[in-house]
C-alpha cells in the first residue's frame, strides 16, 4: 500500500480528547444528551451509546453522581484517568484502553465498501453482539458514517464513527464475522473512515484496549500512535454508609 504524505495539521486542542465524551455531548454531538442530564453530569440518551460524563472526577464529584444517579444507579465514564471510587460505589468494570491517533495512514485498497443507513441497522447490531467490539446500541450508527463489506448480501465487516469533538472523530464499532477473519477487513474499513474524517478535515483517533495487543499492533502497522491511556470505568451507587 502506498504512504501518503501527511499533511501539515491544523492548530487543534488535543486536551478535549481526555474527556471526549463531556467535550462531545457539550458540543458537535449536544443532540444526543439525554433529557435528565445536569451542568454536573451529562449522558448518552441510552438508546445511543451507555456513557455518562464530568468534568473534573474526584472524591466530592462521585458522591455528586451518587446523588444524581440514585440507590442502585450505574455511570460509565470514559476518560483520562479514573481513581477507584470512594466508599458507597461498587467498581463492576474497568478497562484501560489506549488512544491511538492516526498518523501516516495508507489508502484503503479498493475493496467494494459500503455505505450503511438506517435499513441496515438491525443487521449491526447483530454483528456487534456476535463480535463484542466495545458498547453498540441499535442506534449507536446515528452517531456518525458507518460503512460495511457484504459478501452475497450478508454484512461480513464493519466500522464507523463514534465520538466526535472539534478537530476529531473517533473511529469504532470496528469489527469482523468468525467467518470472515484474518482477510484484512477490519483493516481495510478502518482505513476508508479514517481517510474520509481526514478528507473532511478533522483527524481521526480510536481506542483500543490495552490487553488486545493484536489490536494495537494492527493499528500501529496501520499507521496509528499511541497519545495515552484512557480509562473506562462502570460503577454502582450503593449509598454513603454501604462501604
Amino acid at each position: 500500500m502506498t504512504v501518503p504524505p501527511l499533511t501539515a495539521p491544523s492548530p487543534r486542542d488535543d486536551s478535549l480528547l481526555d474527556n471526549p465524551v463531556w467535550h462531545a455531548l457539550n458540543g458537535p454531538l449536544s443532540r444526543f444528551t439525554a433529557g435528565h442530564s445536569t451542568a454536573d453530569l451529562v449522558h448518552f440518551d441510552r438508546e445511543v451509546s451507555i456513557f455518562s460524563a464530568v468534568d473534573r472526577i474526584d472524591e466530592a464529584m462521585w458522591h455528586r453522581i451518587g446523588e444524581l444517579v440514585g440507590i442502585k444507579g450505574i455511570c460509565g465514564l470514559f476518560r483520562d484517568v479514573v481513581d477507584p471510587p470512594p466508599e458507597g460505589w461498587e467498581e463492576h468494570f474497568r478497562g484501560p484502553c489506549w488512544q491511538m491517533l492516526a498518523g501516516r495512514i495508507p489508502e484503503p485498497s479498493g475493496l467494494d465498501v459500503v455505505r450503511l443507513g438506517p435499513e441496515d441497522q438491525t443487521e449491526m447490531l447483530a454483528l456487534a453482539e456476535l463480535t463484542e467490539p466495545g458498547p453498540f446500541m441499535l442506534r449507536t450508527p446515528e452517531l456518525g458514517r458507518y460503512v460495511g463489506l457484504r459478501r452475497d448480501g450478508r454484512l461480513l465487516a464493519m466500522a464507523g464513527e463514534r465520538f466526535r469533538v472539534p478537530g476529531y472523530v473517533e473511529i469504532s464499532g470496528v469489527c469482523t464475522h468468525p467467518d470472515a477473519r484474518g482477510e484484512g477487513l477490519a483493516a481495510e474499513l478502518t482505513l476508508d473512515v479514517a481517510q474520509a474524517i481526514r478528507a473532511g478535515g478533522d483527524e481521526a483517533f480510536l481506542h483500543v484496549l490495552e490487553s488486545n495487543e493484536n489490536a494495537v499492533r494492527l493499528y500501529q502497522k496501520l499507521g496509528f500512535v499511541i497519545r495515552r491511556k484512557i480509562d473506562v470505568v462502570f460503577a454502582q451507587w450503593h449509598g454513603p454508609d454501604v462501604a
